[in-house]
């Protein structure tokens, strides 16, 4: 299993790191949309889809719809406003699971919750990327996401005591949570100061920072409890040792959307 997944980060982390920095406008949103594709391949099996033709339809009309998105160049808050509501609605879920798993489990409403998922993930990604500091703004959604993983680990790993939500994801605790938080914050606040940002800006940096963490968490939470009820460790087998693309990308798809909101309202007149 190690050999696989340094095998597959060695394949894949340059394609990656060379698609996010080297590409822009179209060619970026196409790279994005391959990942966020085959994301909806994987969902649609999360959604209780059984068939292999079930789950390619599904991928393609996902396909279809960046793809109609993209030509008409809706205003961003149109898709970032929707998908804020939606993790809202997904923290509930997953806040009261098992409860109220027979309004959605196995349904098409399931799949519905797919494309809130993955649709305004991908525009926000692309909406970032064409900033004139998209790259350095998507690399910060990044960081925020890998820094909260890491402070999270090894928090949960020394004080974890308390399970945040054990009928979803027993491995993640209190303290853990705590830790990621802590961890970001500090990060978040050597990196505004070194930009030289006002006391105002630092604060509502520093909160929307916070926000970004917490709803990344939700975004991980909400794959584990629909891997959960479909009874699966992994969304595929697609990345061997590293388990399926919705395992590497469900915190950002949380965190996307949020970040490019709070860089909507406030980034642009603060920084």
């Amino acid at each position: 299993m190690l050999k696989q997944r340094i095998i597959t980060a060695v394949v894949l982390a340059p394609l990656a790191i060379a698609g996010f920095v080297l590409l822009e406008g179209a060619g970026f949103a196409l790279f994005v949309g391959a990942i966020v594709v085959l994301g909806a391949w994987e969902w649609a099996r999360l959604a209780g889809e059984e068939g292999q033709k079930g789950r390619i339809v599904y991928a393609l009309v996902v396909a279809l719809l960046m793809v109609g998105l993209y030509q008409v160049a809706w205003p961003a808050q149109y898709l970032l406003l929707p998908a804020l509501a939606w993790w809202v609605v997904a923290l509930v879920l997953i806040s009261r699971y098992p409860k109220g798993r027979g309004l959605w489990a196995g349904s098409m409403i399931s799949q519905l919750f797919g494309l809130l998922i993955l649709l305004p993930a991908w525009y926000a990604l692309v909406w970032l990327r064409a900033l004139e500091s998209g790259l350095w703004l998507i690399l910060g959604v990044l960081v925020l996401i890998w820094a909260a993983d890491i402070g999270a680990y090894m928090a949960g790993k020394t004080w974890g005591r308390n399970k945040l939500l054990p009928r979803v994801s027993p491995g993640k605790t209190v303290e853990g949570l705590a830790g990621g938080l802590v961890f970001t914050q500090i990060l978040t606040l050597g990196v505004l100061l070194y930009l030289g940002w006002g006391f105002e800006a630092l604060l509502l940096g520093q909160a929307a920072a916070a926000l970004v963490v917490l709803f990344s968490v939700v975004g991980d939470l909400t794959e584990s409890l629909f891997k959960r009820e479909q009874g699966l460790k992994d969304s595929s087998s697609l990345l061997p040792g590293h388990g399926g693309v919705l395992d590497r990308i469900d915190s950002l798809t949380a965190a996307a959307p949020v970040f490019a909101l709070c860089w909507m309202l406030i980034g642009e007149r603060l920084a």
